[in-house]
This record gives C-alpha cells, structure tokens and sequence, in this order.
C-alpha cells in the first residue's frame, strides 16, 4: 500500500488516498485514531461507476462513520474509473442496456457474465486491501462491509472471517449461484430495499433476503427508487454497525 495524498477535512477525519499496485483506493480515519486507540474498519461497497462518480457518496458515509468512532476505506472496481477497461464486462453491460431497452427479461445468462467475473476479481483485491489495512497501527478489532456490488458482499461475507456485520443494498442483479452462497452467511445483516427501485427486480431482492442462512438479519423497505433512500435509513445502518463493531 502506498499513500498518494492526504488531507484533513473540516469535521477533522483524515482522508488518504492510495494505490495498491494498479487499485486506487481511499482510506478515512477519524482524528481520534492513533496507535494506541486503533479503531474498527468499514469497507465501503460501491456500483462499478468510477470513484471519481462515487467520490461525494462514499465520503459522506465515511465521515458518518468516522462521527461513530469508526475507521472506512474503499476501493476501485475491476474495470471502472481509471483502471483499464474490461471488455467482457463492457460487452455485458452493453447486452443489458439493449435488454432493457427492449423490455426484454434480463436473462441468467446476461446477469451471469455480468456479475460473477466481477466478483470472482473484486473478492480478492478486497482481501488484499484488508491485509493492508490492518497493517496501519491505528486500525484493529473487528471489520464491517457496507453497499453494494451485493454479490461482492455476499461472497466476502462468506469467506472472509475478519468480516462480523454487514449492511447490504438491494439494488443489483444477482446470479443463481450466489443465492446458493447466500445460505451460507451466518453473520448479522442489515439489508436495504428501495421498493420501487426501477433497476431491480423486487421479488429476487426478497428472495436473496429469505436465502440468508444469517439467524439476526433484517430487511428495512422503503418506498421510493434507487436514489431515493432517506436520511433516516443511514441512521439506522450505522446503529447496526455500532451495536456489532463498537
């Protein structure tokens, strides 16, 4: 990990950019957070459209979670922002486009090619960006995941054992097989469903919801599209990391 640039915003988190190797990625710490007062992490999931897109949002839940005491980075998706095109997921994402327009059903197929090479390169390098994370001296105790690729998380959930609480969102297509994977996630979950997401298909975010083999999960609906979530909906995710990560 090697750090780019850093500046200290006016609520008094640290924000550090760095690369590890070809992955940019963003670290925020709160000013409280030293060697001998480490604090816990949240990975901040996020839609492959660039950190440079993404940039207002996720800085925005992580001084959110810096105000609770917690430490949140983030990293590039294959293929998205600066890193090097990806060209079977941009012929995926180009065969999604014209089912939709068309009105067609997204097929298995399509979700498929779109997601699994997604997950199968991202689950890694999110691995890697921990191992690195908790190198720093001012970073320990437990690890959260927050946000989407929902696949990428359902995948970390179940395989990556430094991860005890997360918080998904509901709002991207989801392979067959990940549902199967989503039996196996044991740890507690806070899922979040905009009901009139008009990307999303109701039913099969609902159906991901039952699959969860977790004992405390639990799904908070609210009415209105994709970018409609309301503020209160971020309170009540960061009570949840609170309870489990404090």
């Amino acid at each position: 990990m090697h750090f780019t640039a850093e500046q200290r915003l006016d609520d008094g988190v640290v924000e550090r950019k760095f690369t590890l190797g070809e992955i940019p990625g963003i670290l925020w710490t709160p000013g409280s957070a030293t060697a001998s007062a480490p604090v816990p992490l949240i990975l901040l999931g996020h839609p492959p459209l660039g950190l440079h897109k993404m940039y207002p949002r996720l800085a925005g839940r992580a001084r959110h979670a810096a105000a609770d005491g917690f430490a949140a980075a983030t990293i590039e998706l294959p293929g998205s922002g600066d890193r090097p095109r990806w060209a079977a997921i941009e012929q995926a994402r180009a065969e999604l486009r014209r089912a939709m327009k068309a009105g067609e059903p997204v097929s298995d197929e399509i979700v498929d090619a779109l997601i699994l090479p997604l997950v199968e390169k991202a689950v890694p390098e999110w691995q890697a960006a921990l191992d690195a994370l908790q190198s720093l001296p001012e970073i320990d105790g437990p690890v959260g995941y927050s946000g989407g690729v929902i696949s990428i998380g359902v995948r970390l959930a179940v395989i990556e054992p430094r991860i005890v609480a997360a918080g998904f969102f509901a709002g991207s297509f989801v392979p067959r097989t990940i549902f199967e994977e989503a039996r196996q996630v044991t740890i507690p979950l806070h899922v979040l469903l905009q009901w009139d997401d008009e990307g999303n298909d109701r039913q099969a975010a609902l159906d991901l919801f039952d699959a969860f083999g977790s004992k405390e999960k639990s799904l908070h609906a609210n009415m209105g599209g994709h970018t409609g979530v309301p503020q209160f909906a971020g309170e009540d995710a960061a009570r949840f990391f609170t309870r489990h990560l404090s």
